[in-house]
């Protein structure tokens, strides 16, 4: 059993298909006895069904096909090394996710209490003031948006768990496709079926949720004193005139940080989004960093 478990975990390291293609093998192998290329070719690849050969996991049966060595120890081994246990361990805060949630909500007062924003503002303004007095505040802007965006990037390759989302997709897509044959073919049968796995889904959605919101906590960690940092400096402090004046597309000339540019948004605002936007696409491409599932 341990040498048995080795391999298998030496798979798992391969991927989840090397994993789907032994439960595979194994399901076939237990309902008919032994197993055959035949038997299989249609669910795994050529590279997985050798792969098994050579891991010693399948043995010649002298002609008659293949079986499995050791194929309780296999069941085990394959249940302990199940990716969705590691999804679900993902899934769960640790109480850092949960201190930094604390402590975003708290950094949300800022924005409606003068007060609370001066002081975020003022640690803030130790770093960024003499960067400030240096650098045309555009360029402060762009610096800005730049380091946000990078960290932003991230905390989403690190922490966003596209298995989880990617899974929970292919599911949503076969449950729909699923509905629409029961309605099409009138089965009742079917179409209870499918209501039970929308209930199941419904539970899914809470852990969906966490995955997707988990990044988004340590981003607003450091997005937010910055973002009350800029709101301090051009509506609090108040930021004179650009120099030079920007100009922006179907725009024009704008002398003021604090000019309504699109309906009520202001300048600052609006110049913040599009530097982050682009910085945002092009450290995704630089970094090779996948956001949403495959």
């Amino acid at each position: 059993m341990p040498r048995t478990a080795q391999k298998v975990d030496d798979l798992a390291k391969d991927g989840e298909s090397m994993t789907d293609a032994l439960s595979t093998v194994l399901e076939v192998a237990e309902e008919n006895g032994t197993v055959t290329w035949g038997d299989v070719s249609d669910d795994i690849t050529s590279g997985e069904w050798g792969r098994l050969i050579e891991k010693g996991l399948l043995v010649d049966a002298g002609g008659d096909g293949f079986v499995l060595d050791d194929p309780d120890g296999i069941r085990d081994a394959l249940d302990e090394a199940d990716p969705a246990a590691d999804d679900d361990e993902d899934l769960s805060w640790s109480k850092y996710d949960k201190g930094a949630a604390l402590v975003v909500l708290a950094l949300f007062a800022g924005y409606s209490l003068q007060s609370v924003r001066a002081e975020i503002a003022t640690v803030i303004d130790t770093v960024m003031g003499p960067l400030n007095e240096t650098l045309p505040f555009y360029a402060v802007v762009m610096l800005l948006a730049l380091l946000t965006g990078l960290f932003t990037t991230i905390m989403q390759d690190n922490l966003m768990n596209d298995n989880v989302m990617g899974d929970y997709k292919e599911k949503s897509q076969e449950l729909k496709e699923k509905r629409k044959r029961a309605k099409e073919q009138d089965d009742d049968e079917l179409m209870e079926e499918v209501r039970e796995e929308q209930m199941e889904m419904m539970a899914e959605n809470t852990g969906m949720f966490k995955a997707q919101f988990r990044p988004m906590v340590w981003i607003m960690m450091l997005t937010i004193p910055v973002f009350l940092w800029l709101y301090w400096m051009v509506l609090d402090v108040g930021i004179t005139a650009t120099e030079p004046a920007m100009v922006l597309p179907l725009v024009g000339e704008v002398s003021t940080w604090r000019t309504s540019v699109l309906g009520p948004i202001q300048l600052w605002l609006v110049w913040y989004f599009l530097c982050s936007m682009g910085f945002n696409q092009i450290l995704r491409k630089a970094l090779n960093v996948q956001t949403s599932p495959t």
